[in-house]
C-alpha cells in the first residue's frame, strides 16, 4: 500500500515537470516567432493589375499585365500578403494618359509609396515603371427585358393588367461583335401556382455565354403584377350597322345583343353598356345573305376580356 503511494506521489511530481517543461517551450516558441516576424525583411512579388475607372466606352485588351515590386517591411506584413496578396491599383480616370491607339501608365516607386502603401512598407524598385494598354470601341446598347412566365391562378383570381419588369430594359457594354447580336434579355422562367396576392418577385436574367467579356447594368429584375378577384358580367350593348349603301334601307333584329365580359370586382360597377360598341359591317355580307355578323370592336381598358353571345344579326331590305 505505501509502495502504491509512493508510486503516485513520484509520477505526479514528474507530470507536473513535463507539463511546466512544455509551458516553458510553448512560451519560448511564440517569443521565437515574434522576434523573427518584428524583423524587416526584403522580397520581389509580382502583383496584379487592378483597373478602375476605365472609360464605359473602351475596353481593355491586355489584362494580363503585371508589376514587379521589391518591397521591405516587418514579417508580420509578409504574413498577411501570404495570406492576400495585394493588387496595384490604377485609376484610368486620374493616372492614366490616351496616346494614339494605347492607355499608357507611368508611375514613380515614390508614388505608389504614398498612395499605394502603408508607411510600414517601403518600396524599394519597381519593373516596368511604365505600362501600355491596348484597347477596342465598347458599344452601348440598351435592350429590352422578356419575361418568361407560367403562372396559374386560384379560382375566381386573375392579374389585372399585364406582368411588368423594373427594369423594364437593360444597358449592355462589351465588344461591337458582340453586342450587337443581342436583342433582348430573357429573364429565368417563372412558374407558380394558386396564385392569389399581388406578385412581386426577383428572378436572374438569362445571360450570354461570353458574358464574361460584357457588361451589363443589371443581371436580375423585379416582377410585379397586380392579382384581384375576377368576376363575369353580362350586358345588353345596342346594334350598330355601318357601310349600308345609299338608298338602301334595312331591318335588323336583335336591335341589342348580350355582351359577356370578365372583370376585376373592383371595377364591376363602373363598366356600363356604353363602354362597349358592337358594330355589324353591311360590306362584310355576301349575295343572298340575310344575316349580319355582331362584331365587338370598344370595351373599357378595366375589362380584361370580353365577347359578344349573338352570332348574327338577321335583317332584310325594305328599300
Amino acid at each position: 500500500m505505501i509502495k502504491k503511494i509512493k508510486s503516485s506521489i513520484l509520477s505526479s511530481i514528474k507530470n507536473k515537470r513535463i507539463n511546466v517543461f512544455l509551458l516553458f517551450f510553448l512560451f519560448a516558441f511564440i517569443i521565437l516567432i515574434f522576434t523573427k516576424l518584428s524583423k524587416e525583411y526584403t522580397k520581389t512579388l509580382a502583383l496584379d493589375i487592378e483597373k478602375v475607372n476605365v472609360p464605359q466606352e473602351y475596353i481593355i485588351l491586355n489584362d494580363s499585365s503585371k508589376i514587379n515590386i521589391t518591397l521591405k517591411t516587418h514579417g508580420f506584413r509578409w504574413l498577411k500578403y501570404a495570406v492576400a496578396r495585394p493588387k496595384i491599383q490604377i485609376d484610368f480616370s486620374q493616372d492614366v494618359y490616351k496616346k494614339g491607339a494605347i492607355f499608357e501608365w507611368s508611375k514613380s516607386k515614390a508614388f505608389l509609396n504614398n498612395t499605394q502603401f502603408d508607411k510600414q512598407v517601403e518600396l524599394l524598385s519597381m519593373s516596368p515603371d511604365t505600362l501600355r494598354f491596348r484597347y477596342g470601341v465598347n458599344l452601348i446598347k440598351k435592350v429590352p427585358v422578356k419575361i418568361n412566365s407560367d403562372l396559374t391562378y386560384s379560382l375566381g383570381y386573375d392579374i389585372s393588367g399585364k406582368i411588368k419588369a423594373e427594369p423594364d430594359s437593360v444597358t449592355v457594354v462589351g465588344p461591337n461583335v458582340l453586342v450587337s447580336k443581342i436583342e433582348f434579355l430573357e429573364t429565368e422562367k417563372l412558374s407558380l401556382t394558386d396564385v392569389r396576392s399581388d406578385l412581386n418577385k426577383k428572378i436572374k436574367l438569362k445571360l450570354p455565354d461570353n458574358q464574361g467579356d460584357l457588361q451589363f447594368s443589371k443581371k436580375e429584375v423585379i416582377l410585379k403584377a397586380q392579382v384581384e378577384k375576377f368576376t363575369e358580367g353580362t350586358l345588353k350593348v345596342p346594334v350598330t350597322v355601318v357601310n349600308v349603301p345609299a338608298g338602301v334601307v334595312l331591318k335588323y333584329f336583335p336591335k341589342t345583343v348580350s355582351v359577356s365580359y370578365y372583370v376585376s370586382l373592383g371595377n364591376f360597377t363602373s363598366v356600363t353598356e356604353k363602354d362597349f360598341k358592337v358594330v355589324c359591317d353591311y360590306a362584310k355580307t355576301s349575295e343572298n345573305q340575310s344575316f349580319l355578323i355582331p362584331e365587338l370592336t370598344a370595351w373599357p381598358k378595366t375589362v380584361k376580356s370580353a365577347k359578344v353571345n349573338q352570332q348574327h344579326v338577321e335583317f332584310i331590305i325594305i328599300k
